[in-house]
C-alpha cells in the first residue's frame, strides 16, 4: 500500500504555528505518511506587517503557498494549524476555506480524516473554542475529526503553561510573542501528526 498523502495547511505570522507544523511533518513522516507542507496567503499588506512578522515570513518563503483550488484533491488526510484570532480561525485560513466551494460540492474530502492544531497568546486565549470551530468547517466537508487522544499524554501535564486538548495539539505564544513551542508541545504535535497519519492508512481505499 501507498504511503498516505497528508496535506498540512497552516498560517503562521509570527512562526509558531509553523514551528509546530514542522513538528506535525516529523510526525507524519515518522508513521510512514507522506507529508505535504504549504501555508495559506496571507492577507495582511506589506506595509502593515512589522518586523517580527517579516522576520518570520522570510523563514517560511520556502513553503509553497497553498492553492484552494486544487491541493485538497488527491490527499488522503489533513492536519490545519490554525491560530487564534479572537477565539476563532484567523482570516488567512477563513479565505482559504471561503474558495473551496468547488470541492464540497464534489466531495473531494468526503471521509477523509482531518485534525487541527493552534496557538494563542495566553492560556486561555481560545484554543479550544478555535480547534472546534475548525472542526466545524471540516464536517460541512464530509471529514472525519480527529482529535488528540489522551493516550498522547503530555496534553495531562501540570508541571507548567502548556497548550493542548483532547481537540488538537496548542502551543501558547505569549502576549509579544514572546513564546515559541516547548518540547511538550513539539512533541504533542509529533504524535499528533503520527496519529492521524495511522489513521488515514487504516481509512485509505
Amino acid at each position: 500500500m501507498k504511503a498516505p498523502k497528508i496535506l498540512i495547511l497552516y498560517y503562521s505570522m509570527y512562526g509558531h504555528s509553523y514551528e509546530m507544523a514542522l513538528m506535525v511533518k516529523e510526525g507524519v513522516e515518522s508513521a510512514g505518511g507522506e507529508a505535504i507542507l504549504k501555508k495559506v496567503a496571507e492577507l495582511v499588506p506589506e506595509q502593515f506587517l512589522d518586523e517580527y512578522a517579516k522576520q518570520a515570513a522570510e523563514r517560511q518563503k520556502d513553503v509553497p503557498v497553498a492553492d484552494p483550488r486544487a491541493d485538497l484533491k488527491g490527499i488522503d488526510g489533513l492536519i490545519l494549524g490554525v491560530p487564534t484570532r479572537f477565539g476563532n480561525m484567523s482570516s488567512q485560513m477563513k479565505n482559504f476555506w471561503d474558495q473551496t466551494g468547488g470541492d464540497w460540492m464534489k466531495g473531494t474530502l468526503v471521509g477523509k480524516p482531518a485534525a487541527v492544531f493552534t496557538s494563542t497568546a495566553t492560556q486561555h486565549g481560545g484554543q479550544e473554542s478555535t480547534l472546534l470551530a475548525t472542526h466545524t468547517v471540516l464536517l460541512h466537508h464530509g471529514c472525519v475529526i480527529v482529535g488528540m487522544p489522551y493516550s498522547i499524554q503530555a496534553q495531562t501535564t501540570m508541571d507548567g503553561l502548556e497548550g493542548g486538548s483532547p481537540y488538537g495539539a496548542g502551543t501558547i505564544t505569549g502576549g509579544k510573542g514572546e513564546r515559541f513551542p516547548s518540547d511538550l508541545e513539539k512533541g504533542m504535535a509529533r504524535d499528533f501528526g503520527a496519529h492521524l497519519t495511522r489513521i488515514a492508512a487504516k481509512l485509505k481505499d
